[in-house]
């Protein structure tokens, strides 16, 4: 939201470097951690029983206890710069993580190492991750200036920022971002002011990209407006998740049978008819496939609504839907079933959602430019989905493309471990669901 009456610049200096905020440093941060949680447990330990410091378990642990943090802190900070993120949300799940995963390691290599200090290491990183979220919830929100040329106007509607409209080519104390319109020309004092940020170490964003980051949307009335940079997303990155994807799909197909055939059975039990859909979707490239799932509706029911689109559309309270498919939609275990898509390549597991043959030619239709979310391939769980839930409507669909396409714009590691930690939300919470 933009201050009423205030026009930054006038009274500040021409240019003066950013101060990065006490508790933002990741010095302050990691080495706060090492202090709070490693040296007391440890120290603890060695004064009780002196001897432990000759074991190697002592080494161990505390070796393991240094690494899950770091890694907990380094995932941390990836993840809390995408839009609407709340870091508090994030806290448990990613230190859970990195101290599960050092302890498969140390169960796998059969080393010996202490539980009561791992655990207790992990107890005091959380209690200090959480310290440093609610200090820096208590400080002032984000400022960032804008530069008055172009449509960087657009950007005052975000009321999660503190904005400063520049008068003049000076940066206000406390912003460490400029916003400006890259598109328009500038004077060349907005220009030369614009150089003298970027050397002094400030971001300086286009306005289009900003707003993107903040929203978490990529504005798609055409898209030739979109700022995708290069529509084909990273290749290598395209690649390696590819085979990622099928060895952890085939990893997991033979331990989960047994759960997926008591869930088989128990859909069979529930209501007459076979235990899986399957349904034609387009996936990768526009290529169609058969999507498998466990079935959540009554078999061979009647059309609740009107058109060619109704068999393939779900709705608000459907009363298709069985009283176990209910349950199964909201805790998304009716997708399970894709692993074996994923196994063969068909599917990925973060991406766009495969849409139905049938739906997708009607949106295609009504948006020219809604084949561009099959370049990278459709995913179990994606960013509209966590986001926004399942959509009814052609307006709908808009919005939701526009979250696919923000995926795709910022296709990468990162934001597909922020879907991972947001579904495991959203299997808690079923949120979307229909």
């Amino acid at each position: 939201m933009l201050d009423a009456g205030l026009c930054s610049g006038a009274a500040a200096d021409r240019f003066s470097r950013p101060r990065i905020a006490f508790w933002q440093r990741g010095t302050v941060q990691l080495g706060g951690a090492i202090l709070f949680a490693i040296l007391p447990p440890f120290a603890i330990a060695a004064a009780i029983e002196p001897l432990l410091l000759r074991l190697p378990l002592f080494a161990v642990s505390l070796v393991s206890s240094l690494l899950a943090i770091a890694l907990g802190r380094w995932l941390f900070r990836g993840l809390v710069g995408f839009p609407g993120i709340r870091a508090s949300y994030y806290v448990l799940p990613v230190f859970s993580s990195t101290f599960a995963v050092a302890v498969a390691i140390l169960f796998m290599t059969r080393l010996n190492y202490s539980r009561p200090l791992l655990l207790a290491s992990f107890g005091l990183a959380l209690i200090w991750f959480y310290i440093v979220y609610f200090k820096l919830q208590r400080g002032p929100r984000m400022a960032i200036a804008v530069v008055p040329i172009g449509e960087t106007d657009s950007l005052f509607a975000i009321d999660s920022i503190a904005w400063r409209l520049l008068c003049a080519p000076a940066l206000p104390p406390g912003c460490t971002t400029v916003a400006a319109d890259f598109d328009h020309d500038h004077a060349a004092e907005w220009e030369r002011f614009l150089a003298e940020c970027a050397l002094g170490g400030v971001t300086v964003v286009h306005y289009r990209q900003l707003r993107e980051s903040l929203t978490g949307r990529v504005q798609v009335d055409r898209l030739s407006e979109n700022v995708f940079g290069s529509l084909l997303p990273d290749p290598t990155y395209l690649g390696i998740k590819s085979v990622a994807d099928r060895l952890i799909a085939l990893a997991l197909l033979l331990p989960l049978l047994p759960v997926l055939a008591l869930c088989a059975l128990a859909v069979r039990l529930d209501s007459p008819g076979p235990a899986f859909f399957r349904q034609l979707r387009i996936g990768y490239r526009g290529q169609p496939f058969r999507v498998w799932k466990f079935r959540t509706m009554v078999h061979r029911a009647p059309c609740v609504a009107e058109g060619i689109r109704a068999d393939a559309m779900t709705l608000t309270d459907d009363p298709r839907i069985t009283r176990l498919g209910r349950h199964l939609r909201r805790l998304r275990i009716d997708e399970v079933p894709q692993i074996l898509n994923i196994a063969l390549g068909q599917m990925s597991w973060i991406g766009p959602r495969p849409e139905a043959a049938v739906l997708a030619e009607w949106y295609e239709a009504e948006i020219p430019f809604y084949r561009y979310r099959h370049i990278v391939r459709p995913g179990l769980s994606g960013w509209a989905q966590v986001t926004q839930g399942h959509v009814t409507s052609v307006q709908d669909v808009l919005a939701k493309l526009s979250y696919d396409f923000f995926y795709i714009s910022r296709f990468n590691f990162w934001i597909d471990m922020l879907i991972v930690v947001r579904t495991i939300k959203t299997m808690l919470t079923g949120h979307g669901s229909r």
